[in-house]
């Protein structure tokens, strides 16, 4: 296997925590290099569902180093919490200590970082919401680029703690009280907290991540683990409606260390349909009894938040921009099996702005004049039979492979992956 970058080609939940899962298993060396807890990885392995949030996804395999790189924010009570969750599924707390490694150049998410987006969204008018998670990631990277973050390196050292809380809550505080009418943190109570992060973290730290980073370097194979998606992209997607990294496959280079030259494929993973959770805009959207189906069928909730994902038709021009911006070299195409039962399948080819009936076929990254356009379907014929057990390309129905095919062609890069069921066995992997 190349080192390769896994990367959300939509909006995120395409499943991309299923084919880390599944390529893992022949990489080495396992990164995460972007995000937050406000991600969430599904694995469905051994019988069991496990939700991944801070932990790359890798982390079930015995013999492989798991690296949480600079580039990812961490809340610690999350990372407790998704501890405990996975050693009560059965994965051994020591596993997890010899498997995972934590950059101490990674940001720690604050209480007050969670105030902020909280109170911020809260103020917000429905128009202009962005429909965050609320998990304090966004104002977690804007003090990183303030220069106002607290390193997870900075746990371990009381000196340069205290002068950083110093400098930050000077700031902080006067956010939340001038502009949220909120009591201010202490300095004490927030060394008694980072005290406690320090415990935490303290067996996953790895102060000698330099050397890590060389180690993998040499022969090692590399896979490298992103959140959200393409189109929630802080420079690339549908801003302001988007996360507070970079998911592309060019994220990869900063956010693990390793730069650009240790990535010799980016593996773009879509939905055979679109879901999006929160705000922005969505011209596939289906707000009718088929994307209530499509939700149904493939159970469109968020793992982090719960929230019903909205759900509509494969965009294919979006699709093309994603190749684009992110930088894809092939596409994974996953749930393909939730279409089983339709009598036909559409994917949209075009955009028809309604005020001028000018028809296009690239992306608009103008997001506020996505309303002015709807969708042109090319529709294609259902197979109406069930595929999760299909274990080869061959054996899926002729109308899946075109639908497929279709798709290949228009996106101008080879679908190698297609996935016709939640569990680790239900993945065929295609020849070019």
């Amino acid at each position: 296997m190349k080192n390769t970058v896994i990367v959300g080609a939509q909006f995120g939940d395409e499943g991309k925590a299923k084919i880390t899962d599944i390529l893992a298993d022949k990489a080495d060396f396992i990164i995460r290099y972007q995000g937050g807890c406000n991600a969430g990885h599904t694995v469905v392995a051994n019988g069991q569902t496990y939700k991944f949030h801070l932990i790359p996804s890798g982390l079930l395999y015995e013999n492989k180093t798991c690296f949480i790189g600079p580039g990812v924010v961490i809340h610690p009570d999350s990372f407790e919490k998704e501890l405990n969750d996975l050693v009560e599924q059965g994965v051994s707390r020591e596993h997890i200590e010899k498997t995972l490694r934590i950059c101490p150049l990674a940001h720690i998410t604050m209480p007050y970082h969670i105030d902020i987006d909280r109170y911020s969204e809260d103020m917000l008018e429905d128009v202009t919401k962005i429909g965050t998670t609320k998990k304090g990631i966004g104002p977690t990277y804007a003090d990183k680029f303030n220069r106002l973050g607290i390193k997870v390196e900075d746990l371990f050292s009381p000196e340069t703690l205290d002068k950083k809380l110093d400098t930050t809550l000077a700031v902080k505080n006067r956010e939340l009280s001038g502009s949220f009418g909120q009591k201010p943190y202490s300095k004490q109570l927030l060394l008694m907290l980072c005290k406690e992060y320090k415990k935490l973290l303290e067996p996953f730290v790895s102060f000698g991540w330099q050397d890590v980073l060389r180690d993998a370097k040499k022969g090692k194979t590399i896979l490298f683990e992103g959140a959200q998606g393409v189109l929630l992209d802080v420079d690339y997607g549908t801003y302001p409606y988007v996360t507070s990294s970079n998911p592309i496959g060019g994220g990869a280079a900063v956010g693990s260390g390793m730069g650009p030259l240790s990535i010799q494929e980016v593996l773009g993973v879509f939905k055979a349909y679109m879901t999006r959770v929160g705000e922005g805009p969505f011209i596939t959207e289906l707000n009718d009894e088929t994307g209530d189906e499509i939700r149904k069928i493939g159970t469109e909730f968020g793992v982090t938040t719960g929230r019903p994902r909205r759900c509509g038709y494969f965009d294919a021009v979006m699709a093309k921009y994603s190749v684009l911006a992110g930088g894809l070299s092939s596409a994974a195409i996953t749930k393909l099996d939730i279409f089983d039962s339709f009598d036909e399948v559409k994917v949209c080819t075009a955009y028809r702005n309604k005020k001028t009936d000018e028809v296009v076929t690239y992306y608009p990254t103008n997001v506020y004049v996505h309303s002015d356009y709807e969708p042109i379907y090319e529709s294609f014929p259902g197979w109406k039979t069930d595929i999760t057990g299909c274990k080869t390309y061959n054996e899926l129905p002729e109308n899946a492979r075109k639908y497929i095919e279709k798709l290949e062609g228009i996106l101008e890069i080879p679908v190698s992956i297609v996935g016709v069921g939640p569990g680790r066995e239900q993945v065929i992997f295609r020849q070019a």
